[in-house]
This record gives C-alpha cells, structure tokens and sequence, in this order.
C-alpha cells in the first residue's frame, strides 16, 4: 500500500507510472480525501483542547455561579467530537479503500506493454528438444504412462482438477523433496510448515485483498471468514506482520511448501486440457525479505534459484522480463521464467519472481530498524520454485520418447525410488 503523500508528492509522475499499469490515479479524489481527513483531524483536536479547558472550568466554579453554563458547553462539544470521530473514521475507511486499490508503481527500467507478448527475453537455458514424431500433449502421456487420472479427478471436483496415482503421486512427492532440499541445502532457505487457512487481513497484507476477491476460495464457519491460499507467498510474507526486524536478521530466507487454490476468475476456457491451469495444485514458493536497498541484488538471487531448479532438471527455458502492463499487482518488477512445452511449440510461464519494494510491508506493517535506530519499512520478494504440476508437465513432454515412454531427469531419480523411465500402459 502507498503512503497518500507520497502519490500526491509524486503528482503527475505517480499518474503516468500508474498509466503503464492500465490504472487511473485520481489525485483530485486522493487529494480531497487527505485534506479532508486533515481538517477533520484538526477540529476534533480542537475540540478536545476546548473540552478539556471546560472541564477545568467546572473543576474551578464546583457547582458555583456559571456551573449549569459551562456543563451544557462540555456536553455540546463532547457532541461535536463524538460526530467528528464518526466522520474521521469514515473518511479514513474510505481513504484505506482508495490506497488498497491502488498498485504498486512499475519500475522504470521496465518495457512498455501489456501482455507476455511485450516482455524482453533475456536469455535462454538448454535447447528445445527436436523430435522425429509428433510431440504429444503431458495429459495424453499423463494417462498412456498411468500416472494421470483426470477423468475421475472430474468426477470427484468438477472441471480443473487432478488426480496422481502410483509414480505418478511418487513423482509430485519427489519433485517437493527435491526442490525443498535445493533450496535448504544449497540455497540457504529456512523451510517453514504453514496455514493454508488464513485471515482476510493476512489475504490484505501481501495484496490478494480486496483486488483479487473473486479469484480466491472462501469459507465461512462459526461466523470468521478464512480465506485458501493462492500461494505460501500468503502466510510466509505474513508471518512477520507488525513486526520490526532486527538489521542483522536480514535478508530472511523462508521457503515451503503447500497446496494452492485458485479460482481462475476470468481465465474460463485457457489450458483446460491437462494440469497447467487447476484449482488445487502445489507449489514450493520462495520469499525474502530485505531493507529496501537490497532488493534488487536479492531479486537477482532468488531468480537464479528458481532458475536453478530447471537447471539441475535439465528442461529448456527462457527467462523474460515483463511489460509494466502485465506485472502482479504488489510487484514493481517480475521476471517470468518460461518451460518449453513441445506439444504447443512454446514456451510457458512456469515462475514468477517478483520485487514488491516497501509495498507489501506497508499492508502488513513489516518494519525494519538500522543500526542506528531509525526504523522503515522492509521490501518483500517472492517467486515459485517451482510448482509441480507444471514441472511435471515440462518432464513428460521434454523427456517423451517415439515408443511413448518418458525419460526422468537423473537429478529426480534418486527421489523417486532410481525409477529413469515411465514406460507405457496402454
């Protein structure tokens, strides 16, 4: 969330950063409610000064001449505070609403642009693989090898769900343990086991809230609201809120991983075929948090780590930065790494690694404090490393065979009982 004064400081700057986003700032708006907010702040203090003059005055007469005068004087201005207050709280409510709807500001070094198709390659990793047969789709390989059984994933869910059976279970669990491992291990994470029910405040602390509300999974029981989460990014961001960090922590290091839910709002009738768009799905995640100055060197870190993972699975990708247009709402700059899948004959996004800046810390009250006492807010970044019905995705279609067995990554074999190949079963 934004400071007001900062956007309104920024003025026009603020409006044309905000623009490449495809959001209208109205500074007109934001400012009448500040300065509103402010007068009304002043008169209730005003009041309250004039109270407690009045309060020493009846203190001072004790029931003598002008006593009844001055005690209808105190009720009516306790009066005017108490409508004030109402009014303060209102317009406080209503500036809150204004800030949480408002995005992050775009990074600069950022392209202009709104979809995927606007993002700058920066590099790409291994070589897509050619085949002398027509690739076939992870979902047909899924259900030729047994480890897929989406038909009756339907018949428990409902459209946009999976079910994993024997290697194919086995590989969602070694996937997890291999990445976990990656990431504690080699990487420096701290593994965390987290709520995957969780508050709306939690839900607003990292962003989710109130933009995203149709896109997420809801339930209501005994009267309290607890809301699925999207992504672990929700709990571990959040784990810190209304903290202050002391210098010599930073940067924390926190990974876990989690069931996901997902609404997909909006998204009706893109990849319905397979696991690349479902409801419920897991994921490793991976957040740091920093002083702000840091955050770009950790953006850098913690993309290299997820990149990381495909590396040692030895799956082609390609890494891109994203367009201001079509970066995540708490983001100031992502960069999206992207799997090659040869049944479409492209690449698709598979993480993404974002640097929130201060913005997430200021929803949810992250501070920090440097050596000399002075205290700010912290930045917070995030990115998937890596979900795994996506990755399982890349491993079949990668690593598909003429006969119509896989070959696994030698990186995953040790984790998945030194099974090399899923043969096939029909």
């Amino acid at each position: 969330m934004h400071e007001p004064r900062a956007l309104l400081d920024l003025g026009d700057t603020a409006v044309a950063r905000l623009a490449r986003r495809r959001h209208h700032l109205d500074l007109n708006a934001l400012r009448d409610l500040v300065t509103q907010r402010g007068e009304t702040s002043d008169a209730v203090d005003k009041l309250r000064a004039r109270s407690n003059q009045l309060a020493k005055q009846a203190r001072d007469l004790r029931g003598g001449d002008g006593s009844d005068r001055v005690r209808t004087q105190a009720r009516d201005v306790k009066e005017q505070i108490q409508k004030l207050e109402t009014e303060q709280r209102r317009l406080s409510d209503e500036l809150t609403d204004f800030l949480l709807a408002v995005p992050n500001l775009p990074d600069d070094e950022l392209p202009d642009g709104n979809t995927e198709a606007d993002a700058v390659e920066l590099r790409r990793v291994g070589e897509p693989q050619t085949f002398d047969f027509t690739p076939r789709h992870h979902a047909e390989l899924g259900e030729s090898t047994g480890i897929l059984d989406l038909p009756r994933a339907a018949k428990l869910s409902g459209a946009r769900f999976a079910v994993s059976r024997g290697m194919g279970a086995l590989l969602e669990r070694g996937l997890a343990a291999f990445f976990l491992q990656l990431h504690t291990w080699e990487h420096g994470y701290v593994e965390y086991s987290v709520p995957t029910l969780v508050t709306p405040e939690t839900m607003t602390g990292t962003g989710q809230l109130p933009k995203f509300a149709d896109d997420l999974f809801k339930t209501s029981v005994g009267g309290r609201d607890l809301y699925l989460i999207p992504t672990a990014e929700v709990p571990l961001t959040n784990l810190f809120a209304g903290e202050t960090l002391d210098p010599d922590s930073l940067p924390l290091a926190l990974t876990a991983h989690t069931p996901c839910f997902r609404a997909e709002a909006g998204s009706y009738g893109k990849d319905t075929r397979g696991i690349l768009r479902l409801h419920e799905f897991s994921k490793v995640e991976l957040v740091r948090i920093c002083t702000p100055e840091r955050s770009r060197a950790e953006l850098a870190l913690l993309l290299d780590h997820a990149e990381d993972c495909l590396r040692r699975l030895g799956l082609a990708f390609r890494t891109v930065l994203l367009p201001a247009g079509d970066i995540g709402f708490s983001a100031t700059m992502t960069y999206d790494i992207e799997v090659w899948l040869p049944s479409q004959g492209t690449y698709r996004e598979i993480s993404s690694c974002s640097d929130c800046g201060t913005f997430q810390a200021r929803r949810a009250g992250i501070r920090t404090r440097d050596r000399k006492g002075r205290k700010g807010y912290a930045a917070t970044l995030n990115g998937s490393g890596l979900p795994i019905g996506r990755t399982l995705a890349a491993i079949l279609e990668q690593g598909q065979q003429a006969d119509g067995s896989v070959v696994l990554p030698e990186a995953l074999v040790p984790y998945v009982g030194g099974v090399k190949v899923l043969e096939p079963t029909n």
